[in-house]
């Protein structure tokens, strides 16, 4: 995993994970899923497979719609509703800002996901706000991603040099506070 310098300066590591189309395009793209699902369950009010009260409506499927941009074109799952009244503006706020959707989303792994962006992300593709429980739900499908990308293999990968470091960083652990070494390593 790419972790900040000495300085605490994120941006060499930021630009790192942008210049990696391929990272960056999978990232997009499960993230947009996951607010498209996010922004169904919200409509819906009610979780896929959940029995509720408030719920109005019932999931109908699937269609696929592809997204042309920078990172490549990304393949998305739209989900429908039985009586045909979900409808998203993701995808045309989306195109409104892309460039600060793929920074958001590079400083999001460098920095850990927190709901907090996330679900400020969320908003600004979709114009609504989402609760807690939605937000969570998302976060989670992104550490998933995030964590396979942070432990993936580096076999096919040529590095002639490897610069390895460590910095002590304080952090919670079992309820207290310790100060734990984190381990740098920067392929180049």
């Amino acid at each position: 995993m790419i972790k900040t310098n000495s300085n605490g300066n994120d941006a060499a590591a930021i630009d790192y994970l942008t210049d990696d189309p391929a990272f960056v395009k999978q990232l997009v793209q499960k993230t947009v899923q996951a607010v498209l699902e996010a922004e169904m369950t919200d409509h819906l009010g009610a979780a896929k497979g959940e029995r509720t009260a408030a719920r109005v409506n019932y999931r109908s499927g699937y269609y696929t719609r592809q997204l042309h941009m920078k990172v490549g074109t990304i393949e998305l799952r739209v989900p429908q509703s039985r009586d045909g009244t979900f409808s998203t503006d993701v995808f045309e706020r989306y195109r409104r800002s892309e460039k600060a959707l793929v920074s958001t989303l590079a400083e999001m792994y460098v920095r850990g996901v927190s709901t907090r962006k996330v679900g400020a992300l969320a908003e600004a593709l979709c114009g609504r706000h989402f609760s807690a429980t939605t937000i969570s739900a998302m976060v989670a499908t992104l550490d998933k991603e995030l964590a396979a990308f942070a432990s993936r293999r580096l076999d096919d990968v040529a590095m002639p040099y490897v610069l390895v470091d460590a910095r002590y960083e304080k952090i919670h652990e079992h309820g207290a506070v310790r100060s734990r070494a984190v381990q740098i390593a920067v392929g180049v």
